[in-house]
């Protein structure tokens, strides 16, 4: 699988990982164990969860057990206090062997408290960096504030066809500082796969080593090449596959992007 690097955090990355928000949200981790499998398989190596996701944090530790060292796991802090974020801090970290190699601050929530914890962990080597995110365009402008300072290594944000505010600002911005970009919502949180354009619309992809809609709209994020890497969520062993497919497929240039999202905006 392709990788690329997240930003100055001197890690190497695949570019497909997995989300976990709502699917990995179970009670019971071996409903979901086939996926991480499939991901780990397939060569994705990049989970994504946070505190928001209900159980998916510890689930998603379960499913990876022994495993745990062969990948990256990036979570994050959601908490309107110190003390609370701290709690969630040191949950995770017992969870993920005392290590975790990206930290985020989820939705920007109380980032001015939580960035200097970030940074004392950071400091003494028990994060390898530090990211914030937001779904909201509204939020944007704060987002890149934050990326201005240096304090922050990632950002994690929407970017499909239907979703490109991120190409006015933050795109360019986080290439000029070199911040990785965690791509999250590829598919537009499924709303962009409940309709597809018809086979023969779809035909092109084959020269991509592509088959389904759903791969197109992966790969179309992965065609930007700021991006570092796109953070689907399933719990489908099928789609995990299909999604991590897109891993080693050949990217769209300029003109197919452009084919992509004008199917998109049909549908």
């Amino acid at each position: 699988m392709e990788t690329r690097r997240l930003g100055s955090a001197d890690l190497s990355v695949p570019v497909i990982g997995m989300g976990t928000w709502q699917t990995y949200d179970v009670r019971d981790s071996s409903i979901v164990q086939p996926v991480t499998d499939t991901m780990l398989t397939s060569g994705a190596r990049f989970f994504d969860s946070s505190p928001m996701y209900g159980a998916a944090e510890r689930v998603l530790a379960e499913t990876l057990g022994s495993r745990r060292p062969e990948v990256i796991v990036a979570t994050k802090v959601w908490a309107s206090t110190v003390r609370e974020g701290r709690q969630q801090i040191q949950q995770a970290l017992d969870w993920y062997g005392r290590h975790l190699e990206v930290y985020q601050i989820h939705n920007l929530v109380a980032w001015e408290t939580h960035l200097p914890v970030l940074e004392e962990l950071k400091a003494a080597g028990r994060i390898r960096a530090i990211g914030i995110t937001h779904y909201g365009a509204s939020q944007f402008g704060q987002m890149a504030r934050v990326m201005k300072s240096g304090r922050v290594q990632t950002i994690q944000v929407p970017y499909n066809p239907e979703e490109r505010e991120v190409e006015h600002m933050l795109l360019p911005l986080a290439a000029d500082l070199d911040v990785g970009i965690i791509l999250m919502r590829p598919l537009g949180q499924g709303d962009l796969v409940r309709r597809s354009p018809p086979a023969r619309d779809l035909a092109f992809l084959a020269d991509h080593g592509l088959q389904t809609w759903a791969q197109a709209l992966l790969n179309w994020g992965l065609s930007d090449p700021r991006v570092t890497v796109s953070i689907p969520a399933t719990r489908s062993v099928q789609h995990a596959a299909d999604d991590c497919a897109v891993g080693v497929a050949r990217r769209f240039d300029a003109a197919t992007r452009a084919r992509v999202a004008a199917l998109a905006a049909r549908l």
